[in-house]
């Protein structure tokens, strides 16, 4: 079984690892013989949107997923306080051999240069009645701490927008792991992105509470 890194930050401005963050390392840790075999002795480019506290991206560096010694590390998130933390996570986890590079963006100035081998997405999936505007200034805690829970119409708004860009963010063997719950129809998503040419296969899925959690890999 593999290390689940240590993690320590404030709780109030970033979300604080649960079961849907658990279900991803343990989704990663059973895929790791597909991973170390499709990325086997080259350089992949591993990239964590919205990493919250950091606690899937320093698993990634603690435990050279997918490619020991071989992987370059972004972590991308609007929030400040997400970057603060997972900086901080790596750093406690003694993760400092692992090349991270932090960006603060948006999904519409992610990474889209077809270079990404391995991205993980644990969105906003709660449904509400609209995803929260970005915070003008670092101080509104609150704000930023919605943000990352909250997904708009049924949870998937923030979601859409990464499937949209998938084709143009993923390498051509790139892997991409997505979380969702029952609430955001996962089966209408394999639908839809199986016509767009888009292998999706069920990785995970775990009763979480009154939520069904799972995780699905895409492939082109």
């Amino acid at each position: 079984m593999l290390p689940t890194p240590y993690i320590k930050c404030d709780y109030d401005t970033v979300y604080e690892p649960s079961e849907d963050s658990f279900l991803l390392l343990d989704t990663l840790e059973e895929e790791l013989p597909y991973l170390e075999s499709r990325f086997k002795n080259r350089l992949s480019v591993v990239c964590e949107l919205g990493p919250g506290s950091g606690i899937v991206t320093t698993f990634l560096m603690q435990n050279g997923i997918p490619s020991k010694n071989q992987s370059i590390y972004f972590a991308a998130d609007i929030s400040p306080w997400a970057l603060d933390a997972t900086l901080d996570a790596a750093k406690r986890n003694k993760c400092e051999k692992s090349y991270l590079e932090p960006i603060q963006s948006d999904l519409n100035r992610c990474i889209k240069s077809k270079e990404v081998d391995l991205l993980i997405f644990n969105p906003p999936y709660v449904p509400a009645e609209e995803v929260p505007a970005v915070p003008t200034t670092k101080e509104e805690r609150d704000e930023w701490l919605d943000l990352a829970l909250l997904g708009g119409t049924d949870g998937m708004v923030v979601t859409n927008k990464v499937l949209d860009q998938l084709d143009i963010i993923l390498s051509p063997t790139g892997v991409a792991y997505i979380l969702f719950c029952a609430r955001n129809k996962p089966e209408q998503i394999v639908e839809r992105m199986s016509r767009d040419g888009w292998s999706m296969e069920l990785i995970m899925h775990r009763k979480a509470g009154w939520e069904v959690l799972s995780v699905y890999r895409f492939t082109r």
